[in-house]
């Protein structure tokens, strides 16, 4: 019997492109599928901490996502800002693939950045 993925679906692995990302929208929380330069799908908060700009529409290089607004870049891994004006963290969720469906577990912030609670 196969263990039940954790989390909420939220797309197939192949309506993502590399270097892309998807905006959805959890109890009303921006959150960004972006699928990395290599192919790996990461789940993060949507909105720049810099400023209210949807990360979603930024360009995808490596495992980084810059916020179009301002030119700050976050590591899609760790939600980590790579380059001011932010300094910030956007939450990173934990995401399981499984077949092409892509599940998120909106309650595992992997980084603890501030993010709603998904309970």
């Amino acid at each position: 019997m196969t263990e039940q993925p954790k989390g909420e679906l939220v797309c197939k692995a192949n309506e993502i492109q590399p270097k892309q990302a998807l905006r959805i929208l959890i109890d009303d929380f921006p959150v960004a599928i972006v699928k990395d330069s290599m192919g790996e799908i990461h789940a993060i908060g949507d909105t720049c901490s810099h400023a209210d700009i949807s990360l979603s529409e930024g360009e995808v290089e490596g495992c980084a996502i810059e916020c179009w607004g301002h030119g700050s870049q976050f590591d899609l891994r760790s939600g980590e800002p790579l380059q001011l004006p932010a300094y910030d963290p956007v939450p990173v969720f934990a995401v399981e693939i499984h077949g092409d469906d892509v599940y998120v577990d909106f309650t595992n912030v992997l980084n603890g950045a501030e993010a709603p609670n998904f309970s």
